[in-house]
């Protein structure tokens, strides 16, 4: 399986990963998309998309009305420390799920540690399998998805 694959070249340093989001049913994706069609809503704005209008998530491809999340190969991601007691997240630069170009993967207005962190997530998923998507450096989709044309839509309990 190669997210186990991820998770032992991790554990070597000390690392893991922390899944934000893995499979989401087309149902979700469906109210996603209500939602961010809802232009009076705004209350997360200042959170995940300070400088884009709603309309442009989707413009730039932010958002998509079916998602890779629901082929059920796709996981979005971010390196932990396993070293302490408490699971720390690494500094990649921005929060998952920020939409602007700071979370581009190799976007280099970021600290150098934050491009290390970003780099290490992208080497160790892509030797495992995964492509990355170059807005997101949270987002990866398995090179070889068993169901890549399927979007599906079983809810999950």
């Amino acid at each position: 399986m190669a997210i186990g694959t991820v998770q032992r070249v991790l554990a070597t340093f000390g690392l893991g990963l922390k899944i934000f989001d893995a499979y989401r049913p087309q149902m979700s994706v469906d109210h996603l998309v209500r939602w961010f069609q809802d232009h009076q809503y705004n209350k997360m704005k200042l959170i995940y998309y300070p400088d884009l209008d709603k309309a442009d998530l989707f413009k730039q491809g932010f958002i998509a009305k079916q998602s890779a999340h629901s082929r059920a190969s796709t996981l979005d991601v971010t390196l932990v420390s396993l070293s302490s007691e408490n699971v720390i997240a690494l500094d990649m630069g921005t929060h998952w799920d920020f939409f602007g170009e700071e979370s581009w993967t190799h976007h280099i207005a970021i600290s150098p540690e934050q491009r290390e962190n970003r780099m290490l997530l992208q080497q160790v998923m892509t030797q495992a399998g995964f492509r990355g998507l170059k807005q997101e450096w949270w987002h990866f989709s398995l090179e070889n998805e068993p169901f890549s044309q399927t979007y599906f839509n079983f809810p999950v309990e």
